[in-house]
C-alpha cells in the first residue's frame, strides 16, 4: 500500500485536484509541498494537528514539507470560516507567535538536514510594490469566481473588506513563489481552504505553464459532526503552558466512545490493521483503546516522558484520587476570600472548570462537582480557608476530571 491509500484508508484526505495524478505523485515521486500556518496565536492547536500529521506521513514516505508561517498574510487574517474580520495584530505579536509555532513544530516535523524547510512569507509580501503586483498577479482573478468562492460566501452577508478580499489573492501568491523558489508543486490544507489552494494551483499554471496540485485534509470533527478541540477553557493547544499534558491527555482519554477509532486513525501513526482489530469494541472494552489513544497523541506533542507522567497520574487518579503531581491546577490567595469563605461557583470560574458561575451552579445541581472526593449539592455553598490544610483541595468535575486549587 503506498502512502496515498494509507492516508485515504485513514480518512485523512478530503479532496484532491487530481486524484489520479496526486496519487502517482505521492505513491512513486520525491516532492516538495507546503501547508500555511496563520500566527493568529501564540501556540498552535489541535485544529493544526491534522495537516501536520499529514505532512509527517508524507516526510516518512520520502517528501519534503514546506511550513509556511504567516508574516505577511497574518497581517490580514483569513477570512474562511469567520463571521466577522479577525483581530488585526502588530507586527510585533506576529513575530511572537511565529517564533513560538518554529519550536512546537521542530517537535512535530523533522527539519534537520533540509528533510523540511521553513519559510515566512513576510519575505515577498511586505515589500511589494502594490501596483506592480496587480498588474503582475491581481489580473489572473476573477472577482466574480471569488465571491463564489466558500470563504467569502457567509461573509458576504454581513460586510466583507476589500482589505480581506485579497486574502485569497495573497495565498495563491505564495503557492507561486514557493514553486519558484523549491519547486514546490502541492499545497496541503484544511478542507476550508480548499478555494484558496484552487486559486494557487491555478496562478502556478498560468504563470509558469507548469503542473500544480492541491490536497486538503479533514477537519477534526466528532461523531455529530462538531469540530473537536474544545473545552470549557476554551482551545486545547500544543503549548504545555497553555495546556498541560495532563490536561491534554485527559482530553483524549474522555472522548466519546463514537470517535475512538476515527482519532486513532487520523492523529496517531498506530498501523491500521491494530486499529481496524479494535473497531469492533464497544463500551468499556474502548478504554484501552482510549488510552492507547490519549498516550500516543501526548507522546507526538510532548514527548514520551511527559506522556508517561500523565498516564500514571491519570490511573494513579482513576484508582485513588491522591497522585496530584501532574494535576492541572490554580493558585489562589486569602485575597480570593471573603470573612474566611469563597463560593463554590466562584472557584469553579477562577479554575476554568467552568465558563461562567450560571453554568457552575447547574452543574452542582446535577451533581457533577465533588470537593475533597464528597459530593457537592448546594449550589450556593462554600469553601472556607479551613478546608485548605493541606494547603489544597482536588475538584472532581464527572467522573474524570480533576482540579488541584493551591492555597499560595
Amino acid at each position: 500500500m503506498g502512502v496515498y491509500e494509507d492516508l485515504k484508508e485513514r480518512g485523512l484526505i478530503a479532496q484532491v485536484t487530481d486524484e489520479e495524478k496526486v496519487r502517482d505523485l505521492l505513491n512513486n515521486g520525491k516532492a516538495v509541498f507546503y501547508t500555511g500556518f496563520d500566527p493568529t496565536a501564540d501556540s498552535l492547536h489541535v485544529g493544526h494537528f491534522i495537516p501536520i500529521m499529514v505532512m509527517a506521513h508524507l516526510q516518512r514516505a520520502g517528501h519534503t514539507p514546506i511550513a509556511l508561517f504567516g508574516g505577511g498574510t497574518g497581517m490580514i487574517g483569513d477570512p474562511s470560516g469567520k463571521t466577522d474580520m479577525r483581530k488585526m495584530l502588530t507586527a510585533e505579536e506576529i513575530a511572537h507567535n511565529i517564533a513560538c509555532f518554529k519550536k512546537q513544530m521542530s517537535r512535530l516535523i523533522d527539519f534537520s538536514d533540509g528533510h523540511a524547510i521553513m519559510e515566512n512569507n513576510a519575505d515577498w509580501l511586505l515589500n511589494l510594490n502594490y501596483v506592480e503586483f496587480l498588474r503582475s498577479i491581481g489580473v489572473c482573478f476573477s472577482v466574480n469566481r471569488m465571491l463564489s468562492a466558500e470563504c467569502y460566501k457567509q461573509r458576504l452577508q454581513r460586510g466583507l473588506s476589500f482589505f480581506e478580499l485579497n486574502y485569497m489573492v495573497m495565498q495563491s501568491y505564495d503557492f507561486l513563489t514557493l514553486f519558484r523558489r523549491h519547486n514546490c508543486v502541492m499545497e496541503l490544507g484544511g478542507d476550508d481552504q480548499w478555494s484558496n489552494i484552487i486559486g494557487g494551483v491555478e496562478l502556478v499554471r498560468r504563470k509558469e505553464n507548469k503542473e500544480a496540485y492541491g490536497m486538503t485534509v479533514s477537519l477534526l470533527t466528532n461523531s455529530e459532526g462538531k469540530k473537536m478541540g474544545k473545552t470549557e477553557k476554551g482551545a486545547v493547544w500544543l503549548d504545555p503552558e497553555k495546556t498541560s499534558p495532563f490536561e491534554f491527555y485527559q482530553y483524549w482519554r474522555n472522548i466519546d466512545d463514537e470517535d475512538v477509532i476515527k482519532c486513532l486513525k487520523i492523529l496517531t501513526f498506530v498501523p491500521m490493521n491494530e486499529i481496524n482489530e479494535m473497531s469492533h469494541l464497544k463500551g468499556a472494552e474502548l478504554n484501552e483503546a482510549k488510552k492507547l489513544l490519549a498516550f500516543e497523541v501526548t507522546k507526538q506533542i510532548h514527548g514520551e516522558a511527559e506522556a508517561v507522567k500523565a498516564r500514571d497520574a491519570a490511573q494513579a487518579l482513576f484508582a485513588s484520587g491522591t497522585d496530584t503531581d501532574n494535576m492541572p491546577s490554580t493558585d489562589i490567595t486569602q485575597a480570593d476570600f471573603t470573612d474566611g469563605y469563597i463560593s463554590l461557583p466562584d472557584l469553579l470560574v477562577k479554575s476554568g472548570i467552568a465558563p461562567s458561575k450560571g453554568e457552575g451552579r447547574r452543574l452542582i445541581k446535577q451533581g457533577g462537582i465533588a470537593v475533597d472526593g464528597e459530593k457537592a449539592t448546594d449550589p450556593a455553598g462554600t469553601v472556607s480557608l479551613n478546608d485548605f490544610g493541606k494547603k489544597y483541595i482536588i475538584i472532581r468535575k464527572g467522573k474524570k476530571i480533576y482540579h488541584k486549587i493551591n492555597l499560595k
